[in-house]
């Protein structure tokens, strides 16, 4: 640079760039990119607290998120009632003052139609769970999983985009943090070269879009970063044709020196945040290609997921997140679509469809507790299998449609957890004898956010951050940890 003074020249070095970002909120981005996994080095508000609020019984979470809601009746609620009175008309005693999204009765004075589960139900392991059929290889495991049966859902919130927004970040509205990104902003980063968040689709994005991944308000550090099983593990971070990995570190110098400059005459701090995209980008450029090469898993490993190097499948994301959460990736969300099986065609029917999606899914379930139960690593993961809300006992009908189906239901619906500080073996709460209303030891959303921070060392009514005047939190303003759940 003519007539650039060598002061200045040096500010510009590597070396002098991460001098200079070692203070202030520099740091602070940068360290939470950089390994550690205290949380003091965690992008924070000035006004909060990061430490632990608890000992914490679990490091990692891999969040088995099923969109679309798979019918917790067909699966895991089992109603013999119901299925006595299949085909029955459920008068509006029964159903009691709902509201669904979809459904509507034949005429004021006869409701739809009672359905019962078209499978069978069988006990299993030695807590003597009743799982469907059509999941033999989780019935194998149940031991190890804890199920929330009396799981409510908000009565106004029954359609998918927002149901699911209020279940991964606690409102129905996009703008609001993610759990990832509460987790990596409580909790900071374990690998230096990787994410503390990251989401594995095993297709498109659900209804929530990427308000489900996004950090909201939180410095964007903390956002969740989309892997590919396939191909690039994150899309552009290869260099470009021509460009050497030397070209590449000289240019993000420049780069970033620019944004210092930037941050310290305007005081952004998403521009630190800038900062340590570019260099978590550059250090994973050598590390997540190995991490996505599942050929490197022995034989007997990718039989037992039913995992196939090079495609893009949910076995490939289960065994993808062991290999992620054994690099200390502090969360993996997993997405599965096609659980909405309304029976308006024989894509969304109870008696094609979803034995189509369980067998999916299955296998790899029941091989992800397996693996990383012999590796040691359930000790330390917390495992969660949840959905947006339930499904409907009555039959939706639709004019014309032969298929069966089941609408929304926001009260009443199952969920799972395993792993890391979780009681295995047990089951919490229940639903009526028709499956309409949680009604012994109902939970609700917020309280499996604040028993999953719980479980990661965070009391989530003092995990907050200041925004728009007042300090938000992902359970914001309900919650309690399901104390009975806990080992």
């Amino acid at each position: 640079m003519q007539g650039t003074s060598p002061d200045l020249l040096d500010w510009f070095s590597r070396r002098a760039f991460l001098s200079h970002s070692s203070t202030g909120m520099g740091a602070l981005a940068l360290a939470s990119l950089l390994g550690s996994a205290s949380p003091a080095n965690a992008t924070s508000s000035e006004s909060v607290d990061l430490l632990p609020h608890c000992p914490a019984k679990a490091k990692n979470l891999i969040f088995l998120f099923m969109a679309g809601a798979p019918s917790q009746i067909d699966l895991f609620d089992y109603k013999p009632k119901l299925n006595e009175l299949d085909g029955k008309t459920a008068d509006r005693e029964s159903i009691g003052d709902v509201r669904f999204s979809q459904l509507r009765p034949r005429n004021r004075d006869l409701p739809s139609l009672l359905l019962g589960s078209p499978y069978k139900f069988q006990q299993h392991g030695e807590s003597g769970a009743l799982v469907s059929e059509l999941l033999p290889h989780i019935s194998g495991v149940v031991d190890q999983i804890s199920f929330l049966k009396g799981m409510k859902f908000d009565g106004d919130v029954f359609d998918h985009p927002f149901a699911q927004l209020t279940l991964l970040t606690g409102a129905p509205l996009e703008g609001r943090p993610s759990l990832g990104s509460w987790l990596s902003y409580g909790l900071g980063s374990e690998n230096a070269n990787l994410p503390a968040f990251v989401v594995l689709m095993s297709n498109l994005l659900p209804r929530g879009g990427s308000g489900i991944l996004n950090s909201g308000f939180l410095p964007s550090v903390h956002q969740g970063v989309p892997f590919n099983c396939q191909g690039d593990p994150v899309l552009f971070l290869a260099n470009p044709p021509g460009i050497t990995t030397d070209a590449r570190r000289n240019t993000i110098d420049t780069i970033n020196a620019l944004n210092n400059l930037r941050r310290d005459l305007v005081g952004d701090p998403e521009i630190s945040t800038r900062i340590a995209a570019f260099e978590l980008a550059y250090r994973m450029q050598t590390s997540a290609p190995e991490l996505v090469d599942l050929s490197q898993e022995p034989k007997h490993i990718l039989e037992l997921y039913g995992a196939e190097p090079g495609s893009q499948s949910f076995a490939n994301n289960c065994l993808l997140a062991r290999r992620l959460v054994e690099r200390g990736v502090r969360t993996v969300q997993l997405v599965d679509l096609d659980w909405d099986h309304h029976g308006d065609t024989e894509k969304r029917d109870l008696m094609h469809a979803l034995p189509q999606q369980c067998a999916s899914v299955d296998r790899a379930i029941a091989a992800l507790l397996r693996d990383l139960k012999q590796r040691g690593l359930l000790e330390e993961t917390l495992v969660v299998w949840a959905a947006e809300f339930g499904r409907t006992p009555i039959d939706e009908a639709r004019p014309g449609s032969t298929h069966l189906g089941r609408d929304h239901h926001p009260f009443a619906g199952t969920f799972w957890m395993a792993g890391a500080g979780v009681k295995p073996g047990l089951t919490l709460g229940a639903t009526d004898e028709l499956g309409f209303m949680a009604v012994e030891r109902p939970t609700e959303v917020f309280d499996l956010q604040a028993t999953i921070l719980h479980l990661m060392g965070l009391n989530h009514e003092q995990l907050t951050y200041r925004s728009q005047g007042r300090d938000f939190r992902l359970t914001d303003v309900s919650g309690n940890v399901i104390h009975e759940l806990l080992a």
